[in-house]
């Protein structure tokens, strides 16, 4: 069994396609993911730049993943670019994780839009909810952020956020830590603490790990 991370990074259709927009929203624009193998040591990593089809890279994107439209021009479409993503999978037996499910929410409109033959029962037979995963784990009833995720970790983000690789790795560290429960649980103890919280959350905690005062308070919201 081999597990793949993957995150993805995505532009809107133009406003002006309002056809389009009816079945299709965004576009992938980007591909990362990495490769664990049976022990979930990191062995081959994967990225693929998408030009999209239906419109210009936006600004707002740009600034978020600092994907610029030159970047993109000249890189395969989509329909090649999801297809060197599944080779690169290859045959073996795999679960693929992400952090939520609006990555494979994306793949299956667009596939079915771009690429109608394309079987996605593909990816739901091989797709695991990380986020869930990790929010079960803990107890909690609402979602947590990766950025959160990461901190309550004290784990430092690898990278820039927002672009597909580095977010694959980094949600990697979760998929990690996750297969010891002794070390999830020391590791995340102070997280623990706070959903049966005695008392206040001391200042020392909140030093070591400033996302947690953050977390806290989305925990209470």
């Amino acid at each position: 069994m081999k597990y793949i991370v993957v995150d993805l990074e995505m532009n809107p259709v133009d406003r002006s396609l309002r056809e389009v927009r009816k079945n299709l929203r965004e576009e992938v624009i980007e591909f990362g993911a990495v490769r664990l193998d049976a022990h979930f040591a990191q062995e081959s990593t994967f990225r693929q730049y998408v030009q999209p089809e239906y419109g210009k890279i936006k600004r707002h994107i740009t600034e978020l993943t600092s994907i610029t439209q030159e970047m993109v021009d000249g890189q395969p479409v989509y329909a090649p670019s999801f297809q060197r993503f599944v080779d690169w999978i290859g045959d073996e037996e795999v679960k693929i994780y992400s952090w939520s499910m609006s990555d494979i929410k994306q793949l299956r409109v667009e596939c079915r839009y771009k690429m109608p033959d394309f079987n996605t029962a593909w990816l739901d037979e091989r797709w695991v909810d990380l986020q869930q995963k990790f929010d079960d784990r803990l107890g909690l009833h609402n979602n947590l952020a990766l950025k959160y995720a990461l901190g309550a970790m004290n784990h430092d983000f690898e990278g820039r956020q927002h672009t597909a690789l580095d977010d694959a790795i980094n949600t990697s560290s979760i998929l990690v830590l996750m297969q010891d429960d002794a070390e999830f649980r020391r590791v995340m103890q102070p997280v623990l603490e706070i959903l049966e919280p005695k008392e206040e959350l001391s200042d020392s905690i909140g030093d070591l790990c400033p996302d947690l005062m953050k977390l806290k308070a989305q925990l209470e919201s």
